[in-house]
């Protein structure tokens, strides 16, 4: 199957940089802790008492009639300082340009035998789905065919439709289903789509597949059947508000008519029931394997055969990547033993599908699991592309970026052979699409100064052609590059970025922006970033990425050691950060701010609550900040697996000593913060961030609270809106730490 599916993920591409041989005693962990709880603490951490405590649920109905009186109040005082600024026009005016440039590279998708690609700029801001051959595409003015036209979809039908994806029918593509969200949020409504006519194919009109608005994980199992999870009915879905049923839905069938081929529980955790049809290069199927997450890291896994559902012995915590042969490719995110070996965390193997489903632990233990990879200290997998018969890696080592192909060979005995990929020194290395048919993979390169080059990878011939190589956003001239590490409460070397001005003054008076994530094991691998660079960086700026714990710079273990209960290592992390960056004489408590969104909205708002001596600025973007009612708003049930459940005491106990909302005082100085979210995130619910402002906002704290009113939490729907939200965040950033 081929996709293209639009997300917020970070980009995973890196930049090498020397650490730095500088050694330091622990910072501390934490400000010495109050004697008095704060006045909103829950008399007792139950659901009772912590609901009973909040005297601001009215915020958490999304259009409720007070909370949208709220936010109107709110964004008039956030606009009006915001957009009264002498510098919101000209950032805004240059990051449209950059975000609707048309000399960006057309970021490519494999389409059937030519290349696909979705488009946003100030004439069509909501994009054209289109196409192009391969040979086209290398030219510096590639001829497009268009497909799809999303603004005049939306003008046509009067919806606010944001296009998330197409999910295509390998290896011909010449049918796919495309997904479109209603104002930019992660439920969606699918169409198929015949690309040879250029036309949406409904029941009545040539007996198309159409889904309603859902959270749906959907697969083609042939031209004529889906594989479908989502909402069939009362009693269909988890408490997180995702599938845990998978049926297949024939051609011409309704959703009521489906046949159930696998069913989990409605207690089941994470983000819901999941198939995945893994096909050889002809399109023929290898494997039909669900995934039944338990949490938000634990699964199960099972294959279908002759439609019926077959347990795999794989680990708990496992990423699988895809299939060749008769093995799947996978990862073990926890160590594993299997076939007479124990495994090394964050291998990747290549395990026979027999053998996981006789739950034998191997019969072969020389030869299974074949290992492909083993990490060594400190390196990693960011992202793996199955072929034909070989997988291309991409690796993170120390946060540096490597590419690497595996091989099968067979002499006696099965052996998997790597071999490096050449690729230029000192940039980060991201995967993009890839196809079995054609057996070539899109590859990128790019650092913090160094903007986007795009080449195609031959995994047979384990080579690499260039492509494109996109132009410079901003004179990155004056700036380095260069990387240290802090030493957290506990001694963990803890590295960092930092791109600065070459001749910078190391007496603390740069305005700087710190950066984190520290969750999900996501990876905040060095990517270039136009708008900050022309924003920020060209203004005298100073940025700084932090690879904190609970990221995936380093593998399960990285992701694992900021998990539950210690949590709070990765707020120690992210403190011992903005420590050495002042005690180096780069920044300073007046200069230094931070940036968060999402679960970095977690870190920012332990960071304001824990250190407020520590920072003079912070923007928290689609943040989670009442962290003992995470698990009652939308979709925030399936993240238990990342924070606890604040139902049970003891977990409570441990997430009530940060979650930020119940830890404000009135008495305590905290720096001005900008919260932004969006009213169609139904990701990251908006409550957290309204009953943010609102308490900040009644203990008498300046603060700035901006709530938009599309785009869901991706903030993909429209570069134009985009463009405004940066200019804010800049605005914000430049008042509190260049003024």
């Amino acid at each position: 199957m081929r996709h293209l599916i639009l997300s917020a993920a970070l980009p995973a591409l890196l930049l090498a940089a020397a650490p730095a041989a500088f050694a330091q005693a622990p910072a501390a962990a934490s400000s010495a802790p109050a004697t008095t709880p704060p006045p909103h603490y829950p008399r007792d951490l139950t659901v009772e008492g912590v609901k009973a405590a909040d005297d601001h649920l009215a915020l958490e109905e999304v259009d409720g009639a007070e909370a949208m009186a709220f936010v109107a109040e709110e964004n008039r005082k956030a606009l009006a300082t915001l957009t009264g600024d002498r510098r919101y026009e000209p950032f805004r005016q240059q990051a449209e340009a950059i975000l609707t440039a048309t000399d960006r590279i057309p970021q490519p998708s494999f389409l059937g035998d030519g290349i696909g690609n979705f488009w946003q700029d100030a004439t069509n801001p909501k994009g054209v789905w289109r196409r192009t051959t391969l040979d086209s595409y290398r030219t510096e003015a590639p001829r497009w065919e268009t497909l799809i036209d999303i603004d005049a979809l939306a003008k046509a039908e009067g919806r606010d439709w944001v296009f998330k994806g197409a999910s295509c029918l390998a290896p011909d593509d010449d049918r796919c289903l495309i997904m479109l969200s209603d104002g930019g949020k992660d439920a969606v409504v699918v169409r198929e789509f015949d690309v040879a006519s250029k036309a949406f194919l409904t029941p009545d009109s040539g007996n198309g597949f159409v889904l309603p608005e859902g959270k749906h994980r959907i697969e083609w199992l042939d031209r004529d059947t889906l594989l479908v999870a989502t909402d069939f009915g009362a009693g269909t879905m988890t408490e997180s508000g995702y599938p845990f049923i998978v049926k297949t839905l024939e051609r011409g069938q309704s959703l009521a008519d489906a046949t159930e081929v696998y069913r989990g529980e409605q207690g089941d955790g994470g983000y819901g029931v999941s198939p995945s049809v893994y096909r050889d290069k002809d399109g023929q199927v290898l494997a039909v394997i669900i995934t039944r997450p338990l949490d938000t890291f634990r699964s199960e896994t099972w294959r279908l055969v002759d439609g019926k559902p077959v347990k795999l012995a794989a680990p708990a915590r496992v990423s699988v990547y895809g299939a060749i042969g008769d093995r799947l490719i996978l990862s073990n995110d926890e160590a594993w033993r299997w076939g007479g070996r124990d495994v090394a965390a964050g291998s990747l193997l290549a395990v026979s599908m027999d053998e996981l489903a006789r739950g034998s632990g191997g019969l072969y233990p020389d030869t299974d699991p074949e290992t492909l990879f083993t990490p060594e200290a400190r390196q990693s997998l960011q992202s793996v592309a199955v072929m034909s018969d070989a997988v291309l890696v991409a690796l993170s080592d120390n946060v540096a970026g490597r590419l690497t192909r595996f091989a099968f060979e067979r002499d006696g005995k099965p052996v998997w052979g790597g071999a490096s990929v050449d690729v230029p020194a000192n940039v980060a290395v991201g995967l993009g699409d890839s196809s079995k048919a054609r057996d070539e993979a899109f590859v990128s390169f790019q650092g913090f100064l160094t903007p986007q080059t795009l080449s195609l990878a031959d995994a047979g011939e384990a080579s690499l052609a260039e492509l494109k190589s996109a132009p410079a956003k901003f004179d990155a001239s004056t700036h380095v590059v260069e990387q240290f590490e802090a030493t957290s409460s506990d001694g963990t070397k803890i590295p960092y970025f930092i791109t600065r001005p070459r001749d910078l003054a190391m007496d603390g008076s740069a305005p700087t922006i710190l950066f984190g994530y520290g969750g999900f094991q996501v990876s905040l691998n060095p990517a270039y970033k136009p708008e900050m660079g022309k924003l920020w960086l060209e203004n005298g700026g100073v940025f700084v990425q932090a690879n904190i714990r609970g990221g995936g710079e380093f593998g399960p273990d990285w992701h694992q050691a900021a998990l539950d209960g210690e949590r709070q290592k990765a707020f120690d992390d992210f403190a011992a950060v903005a420590r050495d960056l002042q005690q180096r004489g780069i920044t300073s408590p007046r200069r230094l701010g931070i940036y968060g969104r999402s679960n970095g909205g977690v870190l920012t708002s332990v960071s304001i609550t824990q250190h407020p001596e520590l920072f003079n600025a912070a923007v928290i973007e689609s943040p989670l900040i009442d962290m003992l009612r995470y698990h009652e708003l939308p979709a925030g049930a399936s993240w238990i697996g990342e924070y606890g459940d604040p139902r049970i005491p003891e977990e409570a106990a441990w997430i009530a000593k940060y979650s930020a909302y119940q830890q404000l005082r009135p008495d305590v100085d905290y720096p001005r913060v900008y919260i932004t979210t969006n009213t169609r995130d139904d990701r990251v619910h908006p409550g957290h961030a309204r009953k943010f402002a609102a308490r900040l906002g009644e203990q008498g704290h300046d603060h700035l609270y901006f709530e938009d009113t599309a785009g869901g939490h991706s903030n993909d729907a429209d570069p134009v809106a985009n463009a405004r939200r940066w200019a804010r965040h800049y605005v914000y950033l430049a008042q509190q730490l260049m003024d």
